[in-house]
């Protein structure tokens, strides 16, 4: 583990007109803040009010830049976790305090972004300074309202909306947010894009402290990983930074809050008193209970409140007179969590592939030196590698000798020869029983009240003579089962040769459901099953696949519309949707429409033959339920009238017998039919797909169709037409415009030539004008959305 270090705190001043010079001071050092107060003449002569507080940082940033921000508090932060540390950068302060512009800056200016943008910048700088390792980096930006969580990052469309909702997860190698989504980003503008998507989703109000106050906590969060591409160590270290953003601690009396404002202000206000407790409990070495748990904050943050990384919190302060109760509030929260130890250390995972490989180098390695080790010794040569098929048959020649005599002693050889000697000894044994089994099995059939498979066995060696009665003798203690009569044997098989030709009826199946088994009927169960299957089954659904699959992929379709000389004249008012989709069914959308039917037709057999499947299940699970009653029945009548066992194994009577078979035939059956119902499934679904996928097809062609026919001006189909650069469906209607460079295109590549940053903030505007018109693209389908929808 890594050496204990204190909280790193630091001061930030919001630049006003109305500085309190005479209540607020700094140190000569800059790292220290005093505070003075007047006392109030009205609490009379005797007034033991404190008025003087100073306060110890380690720096104020009085009129800072961004730039001098970042390199104070930040940077040493984001060049350590690249080597495997983890880090937390918080800002800490009342509402209007300059939280989120010191994290997060002025989006709309290059030269105002905060640290979280800086950050991203440094990080990539630093991957490209480090072509000797591979370097992964992820992002995940967190929002904690009212305490519930929310993924900013879920409006991307391959993210998705979360069917569950996200908790906060506990494990040995730490937090974690279970159900919020991680974005893999290879380069600067995809981390910049995804930075600004979430600064989109955050949720703002208005009130007299602050126009854009933030209403939640922000976490955004980099994960790295890196992994040397010269070194051949399984070792790779991984970290993350945790950038957050608090809401700020407003007075009610102040901000003016109301409504759904006030009940926000209500959680964070609970919120960040949670986090100050949390904060005097570990600033408290004798205090064994830190209390996490208590809010959402507190909870996700755990690993890094005196856990293992670099902390550093930013304490944003107002410098006027009238805001000095809130900035005494805010610098003795900063000089509580300098109270606060950490334990920095380099997170080193291992790479398994990697260590395999290493371990087959050193496997190499040793058995090189044991070779040397007995050559030097003078013994004879020995092999450590896994035995051959010749060598285990070799062993096993021993072993068989050492067993009858012929052999006085094996020859240890090395420690495999050991082991597959014994190991061949446990062979040999359990041949020698197996021999023993058989040869009694020659004389006798025996019936292990346990072992269905036995029971089989026994039938099909012809223990059922001609007239379906056990056969056997007496041995003095009760009915034992001998070896049938060889005359049995041939009667018995031509008759169920001559049973298999002719198919059971259903009547007779019926009966076989309520009845004990006979012997005639036990080969008419076994082959009950054919009639449960269509003898066309095969061949239907290889046909039906194979005409699944010719329209699967679904070909495009030729949708090329008439000669403009046959096309009929256009109605001064469109038809309603309903009328013309009829139409369009008929005419160019019949092809599909046509496969849409026979998908739909496939789709309904498949889910007819699925429900008298399970109709026939169900019937076969309630035989089986009702053999299981009588052979438990027929088990309890045997141990009350006295059990009689012959050499362990128990002896039974033949009621009992022909339902064990009944029930063993009845569960394969069942196991066949649910096979069947499962593939059924499969086939179901796989039609479903089809289905939904033909009618989104149709509908789709139907659109096209209708705003060619009856919405887009007949003056802008030459655009439309085959071989143009447009075709009808890729834009809204209303949007159609020539195909000339508009004035977006014009000013994103001057700017990109004449920026006045340098080509370092490329990036930045790149994905800033991305995720505008990204949203400015959502707001103009929904305003279309609205639109048909009136």
């Amino acid at each position: 583990m890594g050496t204990r270090k204190k909280v790193h705190a630091f001061v930030r001043v919001k630049p006003t007109d109305d500085f309190a010079h005479e209540m607020i001071r700094y140190g000569d050092d800059n790292k220290s803040i005093d505070i003075h107060l007047k006392k109030d003449i009205r609490k009379g002569v005797v007034n033991n009010q404190q008025t003087d507080w100073s306060f110890k940082l380690d720096g104020v940033l009085h009129d800072a830049s961004q730039d001098l921000v970042y390199e104070t508090v930040a940077k040493d932060v984001v060049s350590q976790a690249l080597d495997g540390y983890n880090g937390t950068i918080m800002c800490y302060g009342q509402t209007g305090a300059g939280k989120t512009y010191t994290m997060t800056g002025a989006t709309e200016n290059y030269k105002h972004r905060g640290i979280l943008p800086r950050a991203l910048q440094q990080v990539f700088k630093m991957i490209e300074e480090r072509p000797t390792h591979a370097i992964t980096v992820r992002v995940s930006y967190l929002e904690i309202y009212n305490e519930s969580l929310f993924d900013l990052l879920s409006t991307l469309p391959y993210v998705g909306p979360s069917v569950t909702p996200m908790t906060i997860v506990e494990n040995p190698q730490g937090v974690f947010i279970k159900g919020l989504s991680v974005h893999l980003t290879s380069q600067e503008e995809d981390a910049f894009s995804l930075l600004f998507e979430g600064e989109t989703n955050r949720i703002i109000a208005s009130h007299t402290m602050n126009k854009n106050s933030s209403r939640s906590h922000c976490i955004f969060t980099i994960y790295m990983e890196a992994h040397s591409r010269t070194l051949s160590d399984e070792k790779y270290v991984t970290s993350k930074i945790n950038l957050v953003d608090l809401a700020g601690s407003e007075r009610l009396g102040k901000s003016g809050s109301e409504g759904r404002v006030l009940k926000e202000a209500t959680y964070i206000n609970k919120s960040l008193s949670f986090l100050e407790q949390a904060i005097i409990a570990l600033g408290d070495h004798k205090r064994d209970h830190i209390p996490f748990r208590q809010c959402k904050l507190t909870h996700a943050l755990k690993d890094s409140l005196g856990g293992n990384c670099n902390m550093v919190l930013v304490t944003n302060i107002y410098g006027e007179a009238a805001q000095l109760e809130e900035t005494l509030s805010s610098l003795r929260f900063a000089s509580r969590m300098k109270l606060v130890t950490t334990e920095p250390a380099i997170n080193e995972k291992y790479n398994a592939e990697r260590m395999v490989k290493n371990l087959e180098k050193e496997l190499v390695l040793l058995k090189q030196e044991l070779a040397i080790h007995d050559s030097l010794a003078n013994r004879n040569i020995v092999t450590y590698d896994p035995m051959d098929e010749i060598q285990i048959a070799e062993i096993n020649s021993q072993v068989r000798r050492y067993l009858e005599g012929t052999l006085d002693e094996i020859d240890i050889i090395n420690l495999r020869q050991i082991q597959e000697v014994f190991n061949q000894f446990r062979v040999v044994l359990s041949q020698q029983e197996q021999e023993v089994e058989a040869a009694l099995r020659r004389k006798y059939t025996l019936i292990d009240k346990n072992d269905f498979a036995t029971i089989s066995a026994v039938q099909k060696a012809g223990i059922i003579d001609v007239n379906g009665h056990l056969v056997g003798e007496p041995d003095g203690q009760g009915f034992g089962l001998g070896v049938a009569p060889f005359s049995t044997k041939p009667g018995k098989k031509s008759k169920s040769k001559k049973t298999v030709k002719d198919p059971p009826s259903s009547s007779a199946r019926k009966e076989g459901a309520s009845s004990p088994v006979s012997g005639k009927d036990l080969d008419m169960i076994s082959t009950s099953k054919t009639q449960l299957v269509p003898s066309s089954k095969d061949g239907d659904v290889k046909d039906v696949l194979s005409r699944d699959r010719e329209t699967s992929s679904i070909e495009p379709l030729p949708s090329d519309s008439p000669k403009e000389e046959s096309r009929p004249l256009r109605p001064t008012t469109p038809p309603s949707k309903l009328m013309a989709f009829e139409d369009f069914k008929n005419e160019r959308g019949s092809e599909i429409n046509r496969i849409f039917k026979e998908n739909k037709s496939i789709l309904n057999e498949r889910r007819k033959r699925a429900s008298e499947t399970t109709q026939r299940i169900n019937v076969i699970k309630r035989e089986i339920d009702v053999t299981k009653e009588a052979l438990n029945f027929q088990k309890s009548l045997r141990e009350k009238q006295g059990e009689y066992e012959n050499k362990g194994l128990m002896i039974i009577d033949e009621e009992e017998f022909l339902l064990i078979l009944k029930l063993k035939d009845l569960k394969k059956q069942y196991r066949s039919e649910y096979q069947d119902l499962r593939d059924l499934r499969a086939e179901i679904q796989y039609c479903q797909h089809l289905v939904d996928q033909c009618r989104h097809r149709l509908l789709m062609e139907f659109d096209i169709w209708y705003n060619e026919s009856f919405v887009i001006p007949e003056d802008m189909q030459v655009a439309l037409k085959l071989g143009s650069s447009i075709r009808p469906g890729m834009v809204p209607v209303s949007r159609i415009v020539s195909l000339g460079e508009d004035d977006q295109d014009k000013f994103a590549q001057l700017q990109q030539t004449v920026l006045p940053e340098g080509p370092d903030a490329i990036s930045f505007y790149n994905a800033k004008i991305k995720t505008e018109q990204k949203h400015n693209y959502l707001k103009t389908i929904m305003g279309l959305q609205q639109t048909h929808k009136k």
